[in-house]
């Protein structure tokens, strides 16, 4: 308190120098990046360091002022790519069963797995670009774990991981955050139920998580043999999901059901929304 004006100005300044850090961010194309570009900007204009690890071929991936882009090359075209992405969001609109929307969800989430992992195999076995990452002192990635492999370099670097997601299909995101999501009120994905069900919706909503199982084990498995081979380890989806410091998630209970929440969760549905101020 009696240091002079200067000295107080030149340990403001440290402080601030002292509270940026660097931040490795493995992004995932389409909806999922346009939202976290967002959160991207703000952390730059607060003077943090950011590194944007992304493939040669994105739809939507660009590189920014805001940002250093490193890039990798793929052995798929922009125009396949497109095609897919196209294809599974139009899946989404459709009507049918259940069992004729779980049939096309599975095809979809085949071929953009393939994509994905396809990706991140050849990010993995760029030992230039992993000497980078290394060398590069991060002190956090930030990733969206509906494709692990922002997930497989955060072990690997022993870095602590913040995961920004919309969600992850099979319900992965509740078993790896130990959280309830019961089937009296949290409705499943294709049922069209609401938080308020019969006695028999909720048999037929608990009877709905048998064929997740089947979806998880071809969309997630190979990115826990591409985890093993590299980090030269057993390593599983789970654990990779459960290294998560925080989750913030892109939804609410504005237009979300009600569900349970662990400590490390935190809802940012707002930050969809574009000229938004993004909350705390």
């Amino acid at each position: 308190l009696r240091a002079s004006p200067p000295v107080v100005l030149l340990l403001l300044s440290l402080l601030g120098l002292a509270a940026a850090g660097k931040l490795l961010v493995v992004p995932v194309d389409g909806s999922h990046w346009l939202s976290m570009r967002e959160v991207l900007d703000i952390l730059r204009q607060r003077g943090h360091e950011v590194v944007v690890v992304a493939p040669e071929v994105t739809l939507h991936i660009k590189p920014s002022k805001n940002f250093v882009m490193k890039m990798y090359s793929v052995p798929y075209t922009k125009e396949a790519l497109k095609k897919q992405f196209q294809a599974f969001f139009h899946f989404s609109f459709e009507q049918g069963s259940f069992l004729e929307r779980f049939v096309k969800a599975y095809q979809g989430i085949k071929r953009i797995t393939y994509f994905g992992v396809t990706s991140c195999g050849h990010l993995l076995q760029n030992k230039e670009l992993i000497r980078y990452l290394e060398e590069s002192k991060f002190d956090a990635v930030l990733t969206d774990p509906v494709l692990l492999c922002g997930a497989i370099l955060a072990k690997h670097l022993s870095l602590p991981s913040v995961y920004f997601l919309r969600g992850i299909p099979c319900g992965l995101d509740f078993a790896a955050t130990q959280c309830p999501k019961p089937p009296s009120y949290v409705p499943r994905g294709f049922t069209q139920f609401t938080d308020h069900m019969t006695f028999l919706q909720r048999v037929k909503n608990l009877l709905h998580d048998i064929p997740d199982i089947f979806l998880c084990d071809f969309a997630f498995e190979p990115y826990s043999k591409l985890a093993s081979e590299f980090l030269q380890q057993d390593v599983t989806v789970l654990d990779l999901l459960r290294q998560a410091s925080v989750w913030l998630m892109r939804s609410d209970f504005v237009l979300e059901y009600p569900r349970p929440l662990m400590p490390n969760i935190i809802p940012i549905g707002g930050v969809n929304c574009a000229h938004k101020e993004l909350p705390q």
